[in-house]
């Protein structure tokens, strides 16, 4: 075993939080590698955000993180979340002169590109003195505690390495063009570490062909809405964009419920919910407007979601004034209390991030640490989902920043 292979932390995984909790570590005066098999550097950051990265969001509140974090116990992120906040995040990229905006709710975006944030992040590894292998497959993690500075070897296609503390930041099961896997759920499973059984979240939901049809060509189109799931105690809503998808919906106010939605579950969505459609109705016939009622609709809606809505019955293909005011009730009702049953989600393809994962049962909210001596897990890959929005950035920045901190000295 020569010094070159040992270290103080192997950490497997340099996406978003790996990297992070690499330069921290790093520059806690600890010797760190960082593994991972992909050819390019982060590539999950480099894609997201429209590739100007939603690195953070300001309106997280760490005090009710159940308000913008899904778990089976979503208070266990409370304590690295206020540690380690948005405002921390932004100051070090201010630190390093990358220009950012807000876009809305609290989202904040790099100026430039993803890169940026990429860059900052390899310039703290660089200023941690971390050693990175990448590309570099690992083979076999094994544990042994017949000595402590040792316990852990990674066999990787460059040789093995040694620690006595291993982080896996290997993330979650989507876009698996770029490279993701199960690896970090099999690794937990080697440990005896209970897996909360992943989904998809963050995803678009889809339809059969035979029921969405009717809506196939509206797609494109895109409005706001209020969409919600769940029954009267577990109700959820969004008020957020919607997207009409040739298969489905999408658009931000599908991804964000879709971390909700059940199998079997309906979606009840209002097309309007701004202002009650029956009164604007009654008011336009009141008027003795003439208009046939699809076009006195697309006042309040898009063109061509009021013609492929009204089509549906024979007496909203009328003209307004002599439409019947009970139509014109369930016109809006039905706009209103729009209630319809998903088949599935467009999967990992094109899911944005995993729900469920390590249990947090079996880790230290403080620390990241596992039941298994020595082995942390962060990032994604843990049970622990944040919204649409810069969410699921800061969590990984959290949990890095909160290993990095309890990880251990250097050991000689």
């Amino acid at each position: 075993m020569s010094a070159a292979s040992v270290f103080d932390v192997i950490i497997i995984g340099a996406g978003a939080a790996g990297l992070f909790c690499a330069g921290v570590a790093g520059q806690r005066g600890l010797k760190v590698l960082l593994i991972d098999h992909s050819p390019k550097v982060a590539e999950k950051i480099r894609i997201s955000g429209g590739g100007r990265a939603n690195f953070t969001n300001r309106d997280l509140d760490p005090r009710q993180p159940h308000k913008h974090y899904l778990s089976e116990n979503p208070h266990f992120c409370r304590s690295a979340l206020s540690r380690y906040t948005p405002a921390d995040f932004v100051s070090l990229l201010q630190r390093h002169g990358v220009p950012f905006h807000e876009k809305h709710k609290g989202q904040l975006f790099c100026d430039r590109s993803a890169q940026d944030l990429i860059d900052v992040l390899l310039r703290e590894c660089a200023a941690g003195g971390v050693t990175r292998w990448q590309p570099c497959a690992v083979q076999a993690v094994r544990f042994s505690d017949a000595e402590a500075a040792t316990r852990y070897t990674v066999e990787t296609d460059r040789g093995p390495a040694h620690a006595p503390a291993l982080v896996v930041a290997t993330g979650g099961l989507p876009v698996p063009k770029i490279g993701a896997t199960d690896f970090g759920l099999r690794v937990a499973r080697q440990f005896g570490l209970k897996v909360v059984e992943p989904r998809p979240a963050l995803v678009p939901l889809t339809f059969e062909p035979s029921a969405w049809a009717p809506f196939a060509q509206l797609s494109g189109l895109a409005l706001p809405v209020r969409i919600a799931t769940g029954d009267k105690s577990q109700r959820q809503s969004f008020d957020e964009d919607l997207l009409f998808t040739h298969r489905g919906l999408s658009g931000p106010a599908v991804l964000q419920i879709s971390s909700y939605w059940r199998p079997g579950a309906a979606l009840r969505i209002d097309l309007h919910p701004e202002a009650a459609l029956e009164p604007l109705l009654l008011a336009a016939k009141a008027q003795a407007s003439r208009k046939q009622l699809p076009n006195e609709l697309a006042r309040h809606l898009p063109q061509r979601l009021a013609d492929t809505w009204t089509a549906t019955r024979a007496d909203w293909q009328r003209p307004i004034n002599e439409t019947p005011d009970k139509a014109l009730a369930q016109l809006a009702d039905s706009l209103h209390r729009w209630a319809l049953t998903p088949s599935g989600t467009e999967g990992y393809a094109k899911a944005e991030v995993m729900a469920g994962g390590v249990d947090t049962r079996e880790l230290s909210s403080q620390t990241m640490a596992s039941r298994q001596p020595g082995l942390y897990f962060i990032g994604e890959v843990v049970d622990v989902t944040g919204w649409l929005g810069g969410y699921n950035f800061q969590w990984a920045w959290a949990s890095a920043y909160a290993c990095a901190q309890a990880l251990p000295g250097v050991l000689r």
